[in-house]
């Protein structure tokens, strides 16, 4: 034990220090991660937005970015498979908490984000987003945008989230349409994975639908995503109901007949060659969770955002 210490989120001495905390004790941090604002030489900032005003169905994912962080907690410091490789040894990562916002006045949230995200982003930090509802991404695709020009939109969801509704509208199945709309991101390289919905229009994006997710292998997925962003700045962004309600339950607006979350993580595994700029994993609604399956999920998934954003930092320094 003369070697151990509890609490690494507020212990650590090093940003890229290992933790020994129990998995059942501790702060629960993301993957122990320290808690800090102070940004100077990190390489990743994990933050919270604890929002879900504009979901249309189900609440609760105010609490999504404590249940992803607690279910982190099941990640030990370990080479983290399948990525073979102790992620914080090179990476400097902390948690920076969460976005402040006020729940009485839901029109400043989406200017709130941004601000906080275009401040993260200034210091050359990558952001990996914990949601709450799928509108937080709306101003974080703003943010990105106005770092790295027009994006390619990755999105992994159950719904296109392309509905038209009026500008100051807070609405968490619009911000695809709007990002269009403004040049935000850019349709022609932009990919759906997953989609066991209709909307009205598709804005020209490609669309895998969850039953030809299903007929793929997760290679072939990978390459289809590869393949149609052509090396465009990318922003990946996870709604945990693209995977089926048997392997995420927790989720405001589940639909049956998705893809397991072996299989999608099979397919992120694969992503390295993406140039990601940015990410999030949102929609995780604790009230609705067992036996924290659903958090489970969202903190692998952004475990593995992680691992690919470590394998991109390993390729550049192998290249010089």
């Amino acid at each position: 034990m003369a070697n151990k210490t509890i609490d690494h989120a507020f212990t650590a001495t090093s940003l890229t220090s290992a933790a020994s905390d129990p998995t059942f004790a501790g702060a629960l941090s993301f993957m122990r991660r320290r808690f800090t604002k102070e940004l100077a030489g990190v390489d990743v900032a994990v933050w919270g937005i604890p929002f879900d005003a504009a979901t249309s169905n189900r609440p609760g994912t105010r609490f999504g970015p404590q249940a992803i962080r607690r279910a982190s907690a099941i990640f030990d410091n370990d080479a983290q498979y399948p990525f073979n490789r102790e992620l914080f040894a090179d990476m400097a990562v902390i948690d920076y908490g969460d976005c402040l916002l006020d729940y009485g006045n839901h029109q400043d949230t989406p200017g709130a984000i941004e601000r906080q995200a275009n401040a993260i982003l200034d210091s050359g930090a990558f952001l990996l987003t914990l949601g709450g509802d799928h509108y937080v991404t709306w101003p974080l695709l703003k943010a990105h945008a106005a770092k790295h020009g027009p994006l390619a939109l990755v999105q992994f969801d159950a719904h296109q989230d392309t509905w038209f509704d009026e500008e100051r509208r807070i609405d968490h199945g619009s911000f695809v349409a709007r990002a269009t709309r403004e040049g935000i991101i850019d349709p022609d390289r932009s990919i759906q994975i997953g989609i066991r919905t209709h909307a009205p229009e598709d804005c020209g994006i490609n669309i895998l639908y969850g039953h030809q997710v299903e007929d793929m292998t997760a290679g072939d997925i990978a390459s289809a995503i590869i393949s149609h962003t052509r090396g465009a700045p990318a922003y990946l962004t996870f709604d945990i109901d693209c995977l089926d309600p048997a392997f995420a339950p927790g989720t405001g607006t589940p639909v049956a007949g998705g893809p397991s979350s072996a299989k999608i993580l099979s397919v992120l595994q694969r992503l390295h060659q993406l140039d990601i700029r940015g990410a999030d994993i949102v929609e995780v609604s604790p009230p609705y969770d067992h036996a924290d399956i659903t958090a489970i999920a969202g903190a692998t998934v952004a475990m593995y955002m992680l691992g690919l954003h470590a394998e991109r930092r390993a390729i550049a320094v192998s290249q010089g």
